[in-house]
This record gives structure tokens, C-alpha cells and sequence, in this order.
């Protein structure tokens, strides 16, 4: 009898030390300040996921029901992402900024979000009806056939765009804007 009750007891530990181990993993991806890359890293996924889906929200919106151009509904995104971007990073993500004023923070934040901007716009243009450099590449060439109508493939140079210009806003946020400094 007393062997039943000690493998219980070992269980219930086991229990208990694995539910720990969750809850400090947990905290640490989650909730806890942190200046750890791959964890910032890893938060800020989320939070870009937030924004691209209220980007390309507003570019669809503006591109679809108010029929905007590709390149004014990209920065009517772009201008919404950034938003979402900002205030949810600042205190989630990045929480201790070079840049103590809010504004000049902001201002600094917005540069990087605006060159990533320059790159979307740069890669979306070939998948364009009505680029910057007119018709785009890929629109000419109807290089995707009968599987995607040709006034739809933005959508596909934004997706493209999205995962490029992710890795350059959060290695330059992360190094330039938010880089770890050393307190003395």
C-alpha cells in the first residue's frame, strides 16, 4: 500500500514540476520584460500578424470597395499596420527604447516601417495593374494563367512583401531603435 501512495505522490510531483515548467516558459514568452532576441523575436511575430491583417485589412478595403489604386491602398495600409505595429511593440515587444521621447520614438519607429514601405512598394510593383511603374511584370505576362484573375496578384506581391519586409523591420528595430544598453 505504501508503494501505491509513493508512485502517486511521484506523479503528482512529476505533475506539478511539468506545470511549472509550462507556466515559467509561459511568462517568459508571454508576459515577463525581456530583452532576449528570440523571445523578442518570437513576440514580435504576433504582433506582425496583428498588423498584417490590419494592413492588408485596409488595402483590400480601400483597393476593393473603394477601388484605389494598388499603390494608395498600400500605404493606407501601411499606415494602419504601422499604427498597430508601434503601440503594441513599444510595450510588448521592445520595451526599453534608446529614444526616451515617445514622439521622436515614434518618428524613428515610422523611418524603418517607411523604407520597409519603399520595399513593399518596390516588390509589389511587378505584381501591379497600376504600379508605380505601370503594369506590372507578372500582370503582362499573366505569368500565373487561369489560377489567379490578373487584378488580384497585388495580393501575392504583398504576401511575398510581408515576409520580406518583416525580417528588415524587426532586425532594424531590434538593433538600431531598441538595442540593449548596458546599464551602468
Amino acid at each position: 500500500m505504501s508503494d501505491v501512495r509513493t508512485e502517486a505522490a511521484l506523479k503528482t510531483e512529476k505533475s506539478g514540476e511539468s506545470s511549472n515548467f509550462i507556466s515559467k516558459w509561459f511568462k517568459a514568452l508571454f508576459v515577463d520584460e525581456t530583452n532576449n532576441t528570440m523571445i523578442q523575436f518570437f513576440r514580435s511575430l504576433f504582433v506582425g500578424g496583428v498588423a498584417t491583417v490590419a494592413d492588408i485589412g485596409v488595402l483590400v478595403l480601400f483597393r476593393e470597395l473603394f477601388h484605389t489604386s494598388e499603390t494608395v491602398a498600400t500605404v493606407l495600409g501601411f499606415i494602419a499596420g504601422l499604427t498597430v505595429n508601434y503601440v503594441i511593440s513599444t510595450f510588448w515587444v521592445f520595451s526599453k527604447a534608446k529614444v526616451k521621447n515617445r514622439v521622436f520614438d515614434f518618428i524613428a519607429f515610422a523611418v524603418i516601417g517607411i523604407i520597409g514601405l519603399g520595399l513593399t512598394e518596390l516588390i509589389i510593383a511587378p505584381f501591379a495593374m497600376e504600379g508605380f511603374f505601370g503594369e506590372g511584370f507578372f500582370v503582362k505576362k499573366a505569368i500565373f494563367g487561369s489560377l489567379i484573375p490578373t487584378d488580384k496578384y497585388y495580393i501575392i506581391g504583398k504576401l511575398a512583401a510581408t515576409v520580406l519586409v518583416y525580417i528588415w523591420n524587426f532586425c532594424a528595430r531590434k538593433f538600431i531603435l531598441y538595442r540593449h544598453v548596458e546599464e551602468e
